[in-house]
């Protein structure tokens, strides 16, 4: 099954774009086919409701009321703690 995801940072261009490859590299590493959209933080309520992801990863503050698992996506622009973060979506992406 295809997992959706999506990745929110303050403008939807950058800082998401690099998140949104690595997300697609670790499904491709681990076989589960994903669809990744990108939005600004602010659009986040919007895309939920038209674009339903099994979880969000977001490199900025979002909202904590999404009703959505949120994962910070600043240990891949950091470098801190990318394994941990990579470890937390291979889980959500073969969680059922």
């Amino acid at each position: 099954m295809t997992k959706r995801v999506l990745v929110a940072c303050g403008t939807s261009i950058a800082t998401a774009t690099v998140v949104a490859e690595k997300i697609k590299e670790i499904a491709k590493e681990v076989k589960v086919p994903v669809v990744v959209a990108q939005c600004k933080a602010s659009e986040i309520r919007g895309r939920i409701s038209t674009f339903p992801p099994a979880f969000i990863v977001a490199n900025t503050p979002v909202p904590k009321d999404l009703g959505v698992p949120v994962l910070s996506g600043i240990p891949f622009l950091s470098g801190v703690g990318a394994d941990k973060l990579k470890a937390k979506i291979i889980a959500a992406l073969k969680e059922n």
